[in-house]
């Protein structure tokens, strides 16, 4: 296994920088083809507008997302045009309530999705949608970057979150291909379950399955320490120098965590280094 499709969905000026000199960077290290998606996107509500003026604002509405997609496609082939990567980019008009089945359908094909982190300063709400699109409408694992970008050696070594459920196990098959090539990987059980099925040897299953793909992993129980799970987390990866983060997406309903928060969620909001999901 590998990654030899690479998506990138752009709807975004500010975030061209990042998540395509990471796209490229991965596509390079991968021998991988790499397909970006420009979006520009109407917000507009056609039902909302009174009598004899949707036609009109609809199709002006559509003419500026059209225009904004198409700059973004400008900018992004004059940056392509100076690798020798294999690529493609595009452009495309959704609306808002198409966003999902739009994305999900491109990323469905991918290998690896890329994408900046979705909440921070001048985030939007469509880079949520996005993200969220290529999880579970596109089942695409998802490389989040915080805001310092990629790294210089993302990695070399790993942590995964691991526990017991199918969306954890999901996200380490997904990243297999960097875990096979990782010096160290971590596994790290917060809080096992006493009567869990894995109550004897916790994460002892899994370091068997990466045992024979010829990933060194290594298993830490530790406690929660912090109230968020994702906290604890963060601090494991920032103290033992891991560079990339694995862990499950969504194992509660996404309304859940938008309402009571998640580990997902709060994980997106302050991760500090590369986290690949998946769902």
């Amino acid at each position: 296994m590998a990654y030899k499709s690479i998506a990138t969905f752009i709807s975004d000026a500010a975030t061209i920088d990042p998540a395509l000199e990471a796209a490229i960077t991965m596509a390079r290290r991968e021998d991988a083809h790499l397909d970006v998606c420009c979006l520009g996107i109407d917000h507009t509500q056609p039902g909302h507008f009174y009598a004899g003026a949707p036609a009109m604002i609809y199709q002006e509405t559509l003419d500026r997302a059209r225009e904004e997609a198409e700059a973004l496609e400008k900018i992004v082939r004059e940056r392509l045009n100076r690798e020798e990567i294999r690529w493609a980019a595009e452009s495309a008009v959704v609306q808002v309530g198409g966003l999902a089945s739009f994305v999900g359908m491109r990323a469905r094909f991918s290998d690896l999705v890329i994408q900046p982190k979705p909440y921070g300063e001048g985030r939007t709400p469509d880079a949520e949608a996005i993200v969220e699109a290529a999880l579970f409408e596109g089942q695409a694992p998802v490389l989040v970057l915080p805001d310092s970008g990629l790294g210089a050696e993302l990695g070399k070594r790993i942590v995964v979150a691991w526990n017991q459920s199918d969306e954890a196990l999901s996200a380490v098959r997904r990243a297999l291909p960097m875990l096979m090539a990782a010096e160290q990987v971590d596994v790290v059980v917060i809080d096992p379950p006493a009567q869990g099925p894995e109550r004897s040897d916790p994460g002892g299953l899994l370091t068997q399955m990466l045992s024979r793909h010829g990933v060194r992993a290594e298993v830490s129980v530790i406690a929660k320490t912090m109230p968020r799970v994702s906290d604890v987390l963060c601090r494991y990866t920032r103290e033992h120098g891991a560079d990339m983060l694995v862990m499950g997406a969504y194992g509660h309903s996404r309304f859940r965590e938008a309402i009571l928060g998640g580990a997902t969620r709060h994980m997106l909001e302050i991760a500090e280094t590369p986290v690949l999901m998946a769902h």
